[in-house]
């Protein structure tokens, strides 16, 4: 039996809620930027590589290690 890291989902599932909250304060934010295109092109960048991360955490974290 396999024994779940709910430490690694927990960290995971903040993960993502921190990059869609950056990702929806920098939209506010880019108006007043003088090239608000290349600015969020960047904060989506970043936005999708925290994603991929914290959905790689939970899955390890749910596969788990054996006990």
């Amino acid at each position: 039996m396999r024994q779940r890291n709910m430490r690694l989902v927990i960290v995971g599932a903040v993960l993502i809620a921190g990059a869609v909250g950056f990702f929806l304060y920098m939209m506010g934010l880019a108006p007043q930027s003088t090239d608000p295109k290349a600015l969020m092109e960047t904060v989506g960048t970043v936005s999708g590589v925290l994603i991929g991360l914290s959905i790689a955490l939970i899955a390890v974290g749910l596969i788990g290690r054996k006990a």
